[in-house]
């Protein structure tokens, strides 16, 4: 039986709560929404998707992001908090899910989100390097996630986290480790967001400066790969990797984008996921005999799309690279993709 889709109700809290202007944020510019919310944003907002959802039996999540949830004022995350759980009550929605800073987390305040049916909480961790995090004036540490995140398992909450790859000073080794590090504090999901530099930002001047390189596409589909595999291997579901592409966040040739520079493209978990298929069976011709010159695949249909690649880029490859025609076939019988050597 297939799994049902879970269908998201994003509401954006544009750097409500946050304490600092950490060196590559702008969530104004990132969200693309200007002012802070309401109770009555909240209705209007889920009444919107809930209207739009074709699915009624798909589970449903409020989903407050952007900013650190947490950091707001007691009362206004109540009022927040409490439009959406009326919607729980109603059996509208199944549940809410809010993202925050480590160092906002204790005991006092996940009693009050178990009140109002929080379900899932995720951090931004970013890096577990203390260096790094210090360069990007994140202003928490390392102590601070894994404590954060043993509390949050400890009361049953669904555990995420949010990292980035290419901050000032990081290294893919750097980010490997960080990876490792998450991995060991067993969170049941995770986010990879590369680095994009986004107007108005510290990073956007020293960029312009010349102190910041961004990585390039190249770089960070490597290393989101890598990651990918690793979360992956533990079962720890990656529900995004990149930023969601909007009328802010694009190509910035774009007049409207707010990206200065940055490893951008509208499908960047495509590229990630189809150099993980490129990579395997790279591996898998390697060993043919030389005298192959054609090879049939069967390959699963949900996967063509990440094996042949964007814009065909992984068959171009491979014939650039070892002198072979593939033929791809689409076969549901197979689990992933089967080889047959032709000719």
């Amino acid at each position: 039986m297939p799994v049902k889709k879970e269908y998201i109700i994003p509401i954006f809290v544009p750097h409500l709560g946050c304490p600092n202007d950490c060196t590559f944020c702008n969530q104004k510019k990132i969200s693309g929404q200007k002012k802070n919310i309401s109770s009555e944003d909240v209705n209007r907002i889920i009444d919107y998707y809930l209207s739009n959802f074709k699915d009624c039996s798909n589970k449903v999540e409020v989903a407050f992001f952007g900013g650190s949830f947490t950091g707001i004022d007691k009362a206004v995350q109540e009022e927040l908090l409490s439009a959406a759980n009326v919607y729980i009550k109603q059996r509208k929605v199944d549940g809410i899910r809010i993202s925050t800073r480590p160092d906002y987390i204790d005991q006092d305040i996940l009693n009050l989100l178990k009140k109002y049916d929080v379900k899932t909480i995720e951090l931004g961790v970013q890096s577990t390097n203390d260096f790094i995090l210090d360069k990007c004036k994140r202003g928490h540490t390392f102590e601070d996630v894994k404590k954060a995140s043993k509390l949050i398992r400890k009361n049953k909450f669904n555990l995420g986290h949010q990292m980035m790859v290419g901050l000032p000073e990081s290294t893919q080794k750097d980010e490997i480790e960080t990876a490792k590090n998450l991995i060991k504090l067993r969170p049941k999901m995770v986010r990879i967001y590369p680095v994009l530099v986004i107007k108005d930002t510290k990073l956007a001047d020293d960029y312009l400066n010349g102190e910041y390189k961004p990585n390039t596409l190249e770089q960070a589909v490597e290393t989101s790969a890598i990651l990918l595999k690793m979360f992956k291997k533990k079962k720890i579901d990656v529900i995004r990797i990149g930023l969601q592409s909007t009328d802010e966040i694009c190509n910035p040739e774009n007049e409207s984008s707010q990206v200065v520079a940055g490893p951008y493209h509208p499908a960047f978990r495509q590229l990630v996921e189809s150099r993980i298929c490129y990579d395997d069976f790279s591996k898998k011709i390697h060993k043919l005999n030389n005298k192959v010159k054609v090879v049939k695949v069967k390959v699963n249909g949900a996967l063509i799309n990440n094996f042949v690649g964007h814009k065909r880029e992984n068959i171009k490859r491979i014939k650039e690279l070892y002198n072979v025609d593939v033929v791809v076939e689409k076969d549901d019988s197979v689990k992933e993709y089967a080889i047959r050597k032709v000719v």
